[in-house]
């Protein structure tokens, strides 16, 4: 039995177990590494703590998963926006407005309006005598005085602006205005012709409603504005007869242009007037009739004869 040096044999077996502690410290501690630091590929060298080199094989241990993919995986399936209603921001998104109802009776036609449609609300609302003028085609205070008087009368709201429910209960109570009614021949509207111009060729003069209007049989044949005499010299009023005609005639008395002339009362005649086509109802004659729309008075001289009836009345 051989005798065995004390401490030999320990020292021999503890240096070689430090060693093995010390290589397989390295181990772990590469792999710790490549662990967290997300892998290494095949044949990288790490350097052991004792200065050896390890070689490491690539491991088995699959790389931490991003927290991008983390998230994602987490999110799949879901909505883009927050599930409280916000944009994905944490921020709540405004709630969404719902859209206005439409008014039960909305406007359609108010003051300032104008056009083919405002004509024929003021030939309707005339038809009813509630509008005592010619169609403009324009709504002014007039229209509005007018449409108001509509709705008193229908126990409507009266406001003066034209609703649906107006214009619907408006065009039922009338018959669609003719081209004449939407486009009258004067400014102002005909009055009711005098008896007396209903029978046989007459020219049918209205003072009040400033209107010439040409009979003949009963049925009027044509229209125009006209304007009288001022209070120093007046337009005679009665029954009269044309005397003469003059195609260019000249005043002898004011030396002014008379064309067109129906001569019915000594010197005062239905004749054109450039003043009034120019100044309108802001003049006045020295007593004649005077008519401002030159095409009228022409085709009117053409048809008028020596005799036929001149009736000038109020």
């Amino acid at each position: 039995m051989s005798a065995q040096v004390p401490g030999v044999g320990m020292a021999g077996a503890t240096g070689t177990g430090r060693s093995v502690r010390a290589r397989r410290s390295s181990v772990w501690a590469v792999t710790a590494a490549l662990v967290v630091g997300g892998g290494a590929a095949a044949g990288c060298k790490a350097q052991a703590t004792n200065g050896a080199p390890v070689h490491v094989t690539k491991t088995s241990l699959s790389p931490a998963p991003q927290e991008k993919q983390q998230r994602s995986s987490v999110s799949n399936g879901t909505r883009d926006e927050g599930d409280d209603g916000s944009d994905g921001g944490g921020a709540p998104s405004p709630a969404r407005r719902a859209k206005p109802a439409a008014p039960a009776d909305p406007v359609l036609y108010a003051t300032g309006a104008q056009g083919a449609q405002i004509r024929e609300l003021q030939a309707r609302l005339r038809k009813l005598k509630l509008f005592d003028r010619n169609p403009t085609g324009y709504y002014g205070p007039v229209t509005t005085a007018s449409v108001r008087a509509f709705q008193r009368q229908q126990g409507r709201t009266a406001n003066g602006t034209v609703t649906s429910g107006t214009w619907a209960a408006l065009r039922a109570r009338t018959s669609p205005p003719s081209q004449d009614e939407l486009y009258p021949p004067t400014t102002l509207p005909l009055d009711d012709p005098d008896p007396r111009c209903l029978t046989g060729r007459a020219l049918c003069v209205s003072k009040k409603s400033r209107t010439l209007a040409w009979y003949v049989g009963g049925r009027m044949v044509s229209a125009m504005d006209v304007r009288f005499g001022s209070a120093y010299t007046p337009t005679r009023e009665g029954e009269f007869g044309v005397t003469f005609k003059s195609r260019h005639h000249v005043s002898t008395i004011y030396h002014t242009p008379m064309p067109y002339a129906l001569f019915f009362s000594g010197g005062q005649a239905i004749h054109y007037s450039k003043d009034f086509a120019a100044r309108g109802y802001s003049g006045a004659s020295h007593g004649c009739v005077n008519v401002r729309d030159k095409k009228k008075i022409a085709a009117l001289f053409a048809q008028v004869r020596k005799g036929d009836k001149v009736v000038v009345y109020k």
